[in-house]
C-alpha cells in the first residue's frame, strides 16, 4: 500500500442517515479514522430516540480528521434524512454511507482515486464484501435472459428488464475500476455536480427501498458510474422496525420498482410490464423455500396486491404498446 498518509482531509462531505444504532454507527466513524483518505466532514442525520448518537458525534475520535456535524432529523426514513442532510453539504464530492459499514484499508483512498483520475465519472461504488455478485443458478439465468432480452456472458453490475439490479463482482481477471449501471448507497461516492438536487425524489419514504437506483441511474444518463471492485467494506447489517415487516417490504418493493420503471427509465410498454410481473412472481415463488416464507406468504401477497391497486389508482392512463 505504501506509506501515504494524508495530514488534512480531501473535499468529500460524507452523509450518514441513522437511528438508534449508536454502537454501530461509533464503529463506523471509528473505522473511517483508520482510513489514509479521509472526507472533510461527515453530515450525521439522526432519527434515534435518545441522544446515544448525538453524544457520539461529540465525542473525539482518534485518527478521526473530518468535522462530524449533527443534525437531529426532520422525518424520518432513509432517503428524506439523506436529502435533509444534502443542503447541509459543503464539498464537491458527496460520499453516502451507512451508519453500520467496516472500511477495508485504503477503500476510502481508491474511491477517491476513482474519481481525480476520471472526470467524466459521475460516481464510483465500492465493492460489499459479504454481499456481492455470484453467477445465478439455471432458473435465475433463464429469468435474467427473459428480463434482458438477451443473454450475457455476466449480469454483474447491471439493471436489466423492468428493474432487476444486480451487484458488481469480485473477480481477479477485472480491472480496479469496472464499469456499472448501478450503484447502491452502502458506500458510494459521487461528484456532486452531477447529482440533482434534492438526490432523492419524495416518492420514497421509510426504509426507501430503490431510492440508491433511482439516484445513480439518474446520474447515469449524463456521466458514467463504475465500482472500484478493490474499494472494499464489511457490511455488517443491522435488523430494525423498517425491515421487520415482510409485508411492508413486499409492497414497498413492487411500488417502488413499478416507479424506477416507468419514471426513472421510462419503460412504459405492455412487455415491460409482463415483465415486471413475471419479476414479481418468481421472487413469490421464490420466497416459499423456507419455512419463514409460507408462514409470510399470506400477508405478503395481500401485499402485494394493494401494491397494484396503488400503482392502479395513480397510473396515467394508456400504455405504450411492445
Amino acid at each position: 500500500m505504501g506509506a501515504f498518509k494524508v495530514t488534512t482531509p480531501v473535499p468529500i462531505s460524507t452523509i450518514i442517515p441513522t437511528r438508534n444504532r449508536d454502537r454501530v454507527f461509533a464503529r463506523t466513524l471509528a473505522s473511517t479514522a483508520t482510513q489514509e483518505v479521509q472526507p472533510a466532514e461527515i453530515i450525521v442525520v439522526d432519527a434515534s430516540d435518545n441522544d446515544a448518537t448525538e453524544i457520539i458525534c461529540s465525542t473525539r475520535i482518534d485518527g478521526l480528521l473530518s468535522r462530524v456535524r449533527y443534525f437531529k432529523a426532520i422525518t424520518a426514513g432513509a432517503a428524506v434524512q439523506r436529502n435533509q442532510a444534502f443542503e447541509h453539504i459543503s464539498q464537491p464530492f458527496v460520499l453516502f454511507c451507512d451508519d453500520d459499514i467496516l472500511f477495508e484499508r485504503g477503500c476510502l483512498k481508491k474511491l477517491w482515486s476513482a474519481v481525480e483520475k476520471d472526470a467524466s465519472l459521475g460516481g464510483v461504488c465500492s465493492l460489499i464484501t459479504n454481499c456481492h455478485y455470484t453467477p445465478p443458478g439455471r432458473l435465475s439465468r433463464a429469468l435474467f435472459q427473459f428480463l434482458n432480452s438477451k443473454p450475457e456472458n455476466s449480469y454483474a453490475g447491471k439493471c436489466i428488464g423492468p428493474v432487476l439490479n444486480l451487484l458488481p463482482e469480485d473477480r481477479a481477471d477485472l480491472p480496479e475500476v469496472v464499469p456499472v449501471e448501478w450503484m447502491n448507497s452502502t458506500c458510494t461516492l459521487y461528484r456532486r455536480a452531477a447529482m440533482p438536487d434534492p438526490p432523492f425524489p419524495t416518492h420514497f419514504v421509510g426504509y426507501s427501498l430503490m431510492e440508491d437506483v433511482t439516484l445513480s441511474l439518474r446520474v447515469g444518463k449524463s456521466w458514467k458510474l463504475a465500482n472500484a471492485r478493490t474499494a472494499k467494506i464489511f457490511h455488517d447489517s443491522q435488523p430494525g422496525d423498517h425491515k421487520s415487516d415482510p409485508a411492508v417490504l413486499a409492497k414497498m418493493d413492487l411500488v417502488n420498482r413499478h416507479y424506477v420503471m416507468t419514471q426513472v427509465l421510462e419503460r412504459t410498454r405492455l412487455s415491460d410490464y409482463i415483465k415486471l410481473a413475471v419479476q414479481q412472481l418468481f421472487n413469490l415463488a421464490a420466497s416459499l423455500q423456507s419455512p419463514k416464507g409460507w408462514v409470510a406468504f399470506p400477508r405478503v401477497l395481500l401485499a402485494k396486491l394493494h401494491g397494484i391497486f396503488e400503482i392502479l389508482s395513480t397510473q396515467p392512463p394508456g400504455l405504450q404498446k411492445s
